[in-house]
């Protein structure tokens, strides 16, 4: 498998460093098991003559030949608020950047991207129209810039037609183990053992989602209602008013900032709530349920199951 892994100047150092490692992993696991896999070409390109990481590190580049890799792979860049990424997205180098993956994806290669690397994918326009995945934080202005685009924050690997986007930072690890699993799960097994990867299936249990609430003052009011009334239940009446909306502001407002709806976000604020109380409190699952507004227990439990892909016991172990 040729894969081209696209670096951009003041590429984001873990990012890359993640990808080719996981590749290098998966190779030397290939020289010393019974795996019959070819091993993965794995080539740094760039559309400049030199680069430098973020933290000024020069990286050795190959030219972009003329042959067409099985994957092209685009890194973060280094930037990780709003305001200098948007900056770093109209540079040349970027412009360029998106040209050449129009013409690997022309060419029928995979073309896949993680954190905020996923900016430069949507910049060229080959995401519209499909599903992807970006950096959690960075999700309202993801969905700002790219309509066109079906985000899906919370999970940390989307696959749609031939592109392939990843989450926030160790993103880059599950992505490139993505690859290796596509052409060998016992491979992606057992390179992730060797480098001791856990599964992260969602971003969910890592987005600060104050980080993102107290980006807008609607919204903001809303969480506080949200919060005080998780044992009455939701209303979307009740909440609009509270916070001095209409119902259709307010449901836009929320989807614009969180990519939720008002009852997505409440039942979210009980998940989390629930979590707090398993991690700090003796309560028992019957009670914490009752203060977060459950019928029982064992609603609760399949909540947790099914969001968070964890019991209670383990979520009060790793508390």
């Amino acid at each position: 498998m040729r894969v081209h892994v696209l670096v951009l100047d003041g590429v984001f150092d873990l990012g890359l460093s993640s990808v080719l490692d996981a590749f290098q992993t998966a190779n030397e696991l290939l020289d010393v098991s019974t795996i019959d896999i070819e091993r993965f070409d794995v080539k740094t390109v760039a559309v400049r003559r030199r680069v430098r990481t973020s933290h000024g590190l020069l990286v050795p580049i190959h030219p972009v030949d003329r042959r067409t890799p099985d994957c092209v792979v685009v890194p973060a860049l280094g930037y990780k608020m709003p305001a200098p990424l948007e900056q770093a997205l109209s540079r040349p180098d970027v412009q360029d950047a998106t040209h050449l993956l129009r013409d690997y994806a022309r060419r029928d290669a995979t073309v896949a991207a993680a954190c905020v690397g996923t900016f430069v994918l949507a910049e060229s326009g080959l995401l519209s129209g499909h599903s992807a995945t970006t950096t959690w934080w960075l999700a309202p202005l993801f969905r700002r810039r790219y309509p066109a685009v079906a985000l899906e924050d919370s999970s940390m690997i989307v696959n749609s037609g031939s592109f392939v986007t990843a989450g926030a930072a160790l993103g880059h690890m599950d992505l490139a183990l993505w690859l290796v699993r596509r052409v060998s799960p016992q491979l992606a097994s057992l390179t992730a053992q060797y480098l001791i990867v856990d599964s992260r299936p969602s971003q969910s249990a890592y987005a600060l989602t104050d980080h993102l609430v107290h980006a807008d003052p609607l919204v903001r009011k809303f969480e506080s209602w949200a919060r005080a009334n998780l044992a009455r239940g939701f209303s979307l009446d009740h909440a609009a008013r509270a916070v001095g909306s209409s119902k259709r502001t307010l449901a836009r407002r929320l989807h614009s900032v969180l990519g939720k709806s008002p009852l997505e976000y409440f039942q979210s604020v009980r998940v989390e709530r629930a979590v707090h109380l398993l991690k700090t409190t003796r309560a028992s699952v019957d009670d914490v349920a009752a203060r977060v507004g459950y019928a029982d227990g064992v609603t609760l439990r399949t909540l947790l199951r099914r969001r968070l892909h964890a019991g209670v016991r383990e979520i009060r172990v790793s508390g």
